[in-house]
């Protein structure tokens, strides 16, 4: 028979604060971080999955689905390396936390967009690959990577690689910023390094190209 607890009692819950405190998961900055990173790889493997199933819904259009999915697998290999010290695999974090996500993690395996084929001329590679060259300069500048010899290889590629998108008129903003930035590293020693003012107005050239880029992918 169990004991019934009156409203009034000093063994009720309104007598008892500590249910009511907030239970924390960590107890130091680094737990924090850890569970933050956790995070951030569970949103990105869960959104990777989410974009497989509209596209095999013909939800989405084959070139969005193809810049999206590229981004996602770049910020996948970023989220993957914060945790790769508890986790030597994706399959073993997907596991524990009770991820169902195959699409995802057959995208993951794959390391490219499904509508990337093998042949070199495809269109859609040099979509995605155009996608990860502007968010791995971004990033490297982000992460105050600025050494011309860090920077340059990245760029010229991704000025290699728009000049094949056929997509993409003579004129677009993109390449005319990126050839003035390679002017300008053509012009520096490999040791030497873009100043903050030089970082700043490179970001936001690169991010400005990249949204002018989705929105051309969006329009076709």
């Amino acid at each position: 028979m169990f004991a019934q607890v009156q409203p009034g009692s000093s063994q009720g819950p309104m007598n008892r604060p500590e249910l009511y405190e907030e239970v924390k998961l960590y107890k130091t900055g680094r737990e924090r971080e850890n569970y933050d990173n956790m995070a951030d790889l569970y949103a990105v493997i869960n959104t990777l999955q989410c974009l497989e199933k509209a596209y095999i819904k013909d939800a989405v259009h084959p070139k969005e689905y193809t810049a999206a999915c590229s981004k996602l697998l770049v910020q996948y290999k970023a989220a993957f390396k914060q945790v790769q010290k508890d986790f030597s695999t994706v399959e073993l974090f997907m596991k524990k936390y009770r991820l169902d996500c195959p699409a995802a993690l057959e995208r993951i395996k794959e390391e490219k967009p499904i509508t990337i084929k093998d042949d070199k001329g495809n269109t859609s590679k040099c979509i995605a690959d155009i996608v990860s060259l502007f968010i791995t300069v971004m990033d490297k500048l982000r992460l105050e990577i600025r050494a011309m010899d860090e920077i340059q290889p990245d760029l010229k590629e991704l000025n290699e690689t728009m000049s094949r998108l056929s997509l993409l008129p003579p004129d677009f903003e993109g390449k005319e910023k990126v050839k003035q930035w390679l002017n300008t590293l053509s012009g520096m020693l490999a040791s030497q390094e873009l100043d903050d003012s030089q970082v700043r107005q490179l970001l936001f050239d690169l991010e400005s190209s990249y949204n002018a880029f989705n929105r051309m992918l969006h329009d076709h």
